[in-house]
């Protein structure tokens, strides 16, 4: 039994996901790491729109997983990527919730990039 914090979304703490409708594309290092129609635009309370990224139009030849894991007690345990690109390495580029909990299912096999950490996040 699980001894971390377990929260459901509310009015103190709004969640909403609905799917982006335009193209996302995420560049690192100069290079197309994820090219999708298909993402989810993660609101969480007053923290900006994230982007959810469907893990299946992701280059996963350039992804390493890494031992770094972080918990929310909205979304659950997430996972993180490195990502390399011609041997440039960002680390902890991407997070994932494998198993996300029951009011976010909808980002299963989804993830999502640190604005910071990547050339960019193009939506549109």
């Amino acid at each position: 039994m699980s001894d971390k914090p377990r929260l459901l979304p509310g009015p103190d703490h709004p969640i909403t996901i609905t799917p982006t409708g335009k193209r996302v594309v995420v560049t690192v290092a100069g290079k197309v790491v994820a090219d999708t129609q298909d993402a989810l635009s993660l609101q969480e309370s007053t923290y900006p729109a994230m982007q959810y990224v469907p893990l299946a139009d992701v280059d996963r030849s350039l992804l390493t997983r890494t031992e770094t894991r972080t918990y929310c007690p909205y979304k659950g345990d997430a996972g993180y990527y490195s990502v390399t690109v011609d041997g440039h390495t960002v680390v902890d580029a991407i997070w994932e919730y494998v198993a996300p909990y029951d009011a976010v299912a909808q980002i299963k096999d989804h993830v999502a990039f640190y604005p910071d950490r990547v050339d960019s996040i193009q939506v549109g």
